[in-house]
């Protein structure tokens, strides 16, 4: 049965700039099943997850749900919340376990997307100092790729680090599945198999970035991140929070990059939109269409 992500991957659609944009992930654990918007179509209140969602607008937080691999219920204590934020030299991970989430409502969403994790710790958050978390896209409501492709990936990975895997509901980029979210950093990857997440993983406890299979750091906007991308090419030793992208210039189709290392050295990059041919689905069952790509034209030191 043809699917969106074997039609990507015979066509051999890149993966750079292609990641969902957050500067601070909220994530709520919410076992059983999702439909495909997950946030309003779940066992999680429908007006809670509406009043996240629209209070998420603008603020640079994502709100998603996860639960674990092989429908296992939520712990004592109520279910596991994670704020995440990525901004390379601001990077926190914050759990807490909350027996009533409707306390999520109280959340400054403002300032957890600008990196403040007050509000979350005022219902119980603590800094999370373990392993890196490896969030699976398994939402098959959302498209059948995901649960036929990042399911298996889920369950395999957790055999090994139960407390570390998560399946989300949705990371964008279903042809590119299996795709899964890497924290604390906020590195997206696409078409992941079991070998290369464990790879991922540990290369990112030991403070380096993987660039093979990445879509981009979900802070960064997409041009931006695939301008860092093609920046750490050229750098392969640079850890997670020595590159920054620092400004990002033009419109439409054409943008300037700036990027910084944190030693002084200074880069600009040259990124054009482009759009991948011929026409394939975005979304299993979907129309053709002629997705946008980030092409790296030209990265120069300065």
């Amino acid at each position: 049965m043809s699917t969106c992500a074997r039609a990507a991957l015979d066509l051999r659609e890149p993966l750079a700039g292609t990641a969902a944009t957050a500067r601070t992930w909220l994530l709520i654990e919410q076992p059983g099943p999702w439909g495909a918007r997950a946030l309003t179509a779940s066992r999680l209140d429908a007006a809670l997850g509406a009043a996240l969602e629209a209070a998420a607008e603008g603020t640079g937080v994502r709100v998603a749900l996860i639960r674990r691999p092989g429908g296992r219920p939520a712990g004592p204590g109520g279910p596991r919340v994670v704020a995440a934020h990525t901004l390379p030299g601001r990077t926190w991970t914050h759990t807490a376990r909350l027996p009533r989430l409707e306390a999520l409502r109280s959340l400054d969403l403002p300032a957890l997307g600008a990196g403040d994790p007050a509000s979350f710790d005022a219902l119980g958050g603590a800094p999370y100092d373990g392993p890196p978390l490896a969030l699976v896209c398994t939402n098959g409501k959302r498209d059948r790729c995901c649960a036929l492709l990042g399911r298996p990936l889920a369950e395999e990975l957790a055999l090994a680090a139960p407390e570390e895997v998560w399946e989300t509901t949705h990371l964008g980029g279903h042809r590119f599945s299996p795709t899964l979210l890497v924290l604390p950093h906020g590195y997206a990857y696409g078409r992941a198999v079991t070998t290369e997440v464990k790879e991922i993983l540990r290369a990112t406890a030991a403070g380096e970035v993987v660039v093979d299979g990445c879509r981009g750091r979900s802070c960064w906007d997409r041009p931006g991140q695939a301008a860092e991308l093609a920046l750490r090419e050229r750098l392969p030793g640079a850890g997670p929070d020595d590159l920054a992208v620092t400004g990002v210039e033009g419109a439409a189709t054409g943008w300037e990059v700036a990027l910084a290392h944190r030693d002084g050295r200074r880069w600009r990059a040259t990124v054009a939109e482009g759009t991948s041919l011929p026409p394939r689905p975005e979304s299993c069952g979907g129309t053709p269409g002629t997705p946008r790509r980030m092409d790296v034209v030209a990265v120069r030191e300065e």
